[in-house]
């Protein structure tokens, strides 16, 4: 990338950020026509960077490590910060995941002819440049640079000050291999400066940046759409559930139970509320202490089910809505499918949540009526992300109802323009 000044302010940060703008604005243009065959070995070629590189990144990732341990942040959150051979292995296998697919630009979605002879195709184009704003992850520098590109956008990314060496490591593999595979500067970018003032400029700059997508806590999230003046795609939380039925499996419940709250539970699609059946509360309640004891699982649990955890601490009005992203899990007694709905639908964040139920007429009712972007039948909510759905890596999820819902991979990056071909017609 073009060198940037260090640390500006005032008026030099705005030129800067608008010189960062310009220069995506004019790569995206020049990414835009390259055919799907390009893309794709672009992106192997980033891959084979980020293997090549992988001593460098996990030497800046060190210092950022260092730096969390320093300042106390929690051990959720430096779990999401660390970097291994295995997550580097993993970034530069999502990115050739994404490189084999169709190529999403280009895909004729509506061909119609009209009577008067226009023919009209409706067909899918990249939205041109992309922000990225995220927290914690470095491996989103990857995952967002390989689905932008692929999808024929530029992307500006900005990362948050405590992945601050990692994201650069990474973005500098990237964006030598893209340029080294014949791109145009500016097609991968990152803000090198981890101060607000740098994302308050970014969230108005209307006439370069085409679509903003917040990565991070809901802080962050609100923050964005409170600031920006371009179109954001996101979710604020994912406040996710289980719901056990009358009817289950107990041994395969307890299994998703566990892995759905304990396998990551600094994620998004991690469960933070379990609500159970009555019916099925004698059957399922006492091995669930007993496993969420052996998983150092804090409860927080209604009247109804303390009788089963009697030193559990009761759960208030705000554990419903709250997203832990720690080792806590609330825990609420219900009557049936019908209540367990109306309590996702009024508590929860429409990100994922599940039935865990061997009754069909349950699990088909679930299905119609949970107002999520990704709704589960006996299944972990963790398996809502772009790697597990087979896209390769995801640039988010939305729990928007326009343009994007649930994981977003390079499908869900592109818009589509009308072409419309005629032979003289004119309109009477």
């Amino acid at each position: 990338m073009t060198n940037l000044p260090q640390n500006p302010t005032g008026e030099a940060l705005k030129d800067a950020l608008l010189e960062i703008g310009k220069r995506a604005q004019k790569a995206s243009r020049a990414l835009a026509v390259l055919s799907g065959q390009r893309k794709s070995a672009v992106l192997c070629a980033m891959a084979d960077a980020l293997c090549a590189d992988r001593e460098a990144i996990k030497e800046k990732n060190a210092v950022d490590m260092q730096n969390a341990r320093e300042s106390g942040l929690s051990s959720a959150m430096q779990d999401r910060l660390q970097l291994d051979d295995k997550r580097i292995d993993g970034m530069a296998e999502g990115l050739r995941i994404v490189a084999s697919q169709v190529d999403p630009c280009g895909k004729i979605l509506k061909h119609t002819i009209r009577p008067n002879g226009l023919v009209i195709d409706k067909v899918s184009v990249p939205i041109g440049v992309v922000a990225i704003i995220f927290e914690s992850r470095p491996n989103v520098t990857s995952d967002a640079a390989g689905i932008c590109i692929f999808a024929g956008n530029a992307v500006i990314l900005r990362g948050g000050k405590e992945a601050i060496h990692s994201n650069q490591a990474i973005a500098s593999s990237l964006n030598r291999a893209a340029m080294a595979a014949g791109l145009p500067d500016g097609v991968v970018q990152l803000i090198p400066w981890t101060g607000h003032e740098a994302v308050g400029v970014m969230l108005k700059m209307n006439e370069y940046i085409d679509l903003v997508i917040p990565r991070g806590g809901e802080r962050l999230i609100r923050a964005v759409m409170e600031q920006s003046t371009i179109p954001v795609l996101k979710h604020y939380k994912g406040v996710c559930h289980l719901y056990v039925d009358k009817q289950f499996d107990r041994e395969k419940a307890l299994a998703i139970i566990v892995n759905a709250k304990c396998q990551r539970p600094s994620a998004c699609n991690a469960l933070e509320t379990l609500l159970i059946s009555r019916d099925a509360l004698p059957k399922l309640a006492p091995a669930l202490v007993d496993e969420m004891k052996r998983c150092n699982v804090e409860l927080r649990v209604d009247n109804s089910f303390a009788a089963y955890a009697p030193d559990a601490k009761r759960a208030e009005e705000l554990d419903w809505y709250t997203e832990y992203l720690d080792y806590i899990l609330s825990v609420k007694v219900v009557e049936d499918v019908v209540e367990a709905v109306d309590h996702i639908n009024h508590y929860g964040s429409k990100h994922s949540d599940g039935i865990l139920s061997t009754n069909e007429e349950s699990i088909a009712y679930f299905f119609a009526n949970v107002d999520s972007a990704t709704v589960y039948a006996n299944a972990s909510t963790r398996f809502t992300d772009g790697g597990e759905f087979g896209m390769g890596a995801e640039i988010g999820i939305s729990t928007d109802k326009f343009h994007a819902r649930g994981p977003m991979g390079a499908d869900e990056l592109t818009t589509y323009k009308y072409l419309v071909t005629g032979n003289g017609q004119i309109r009477s």
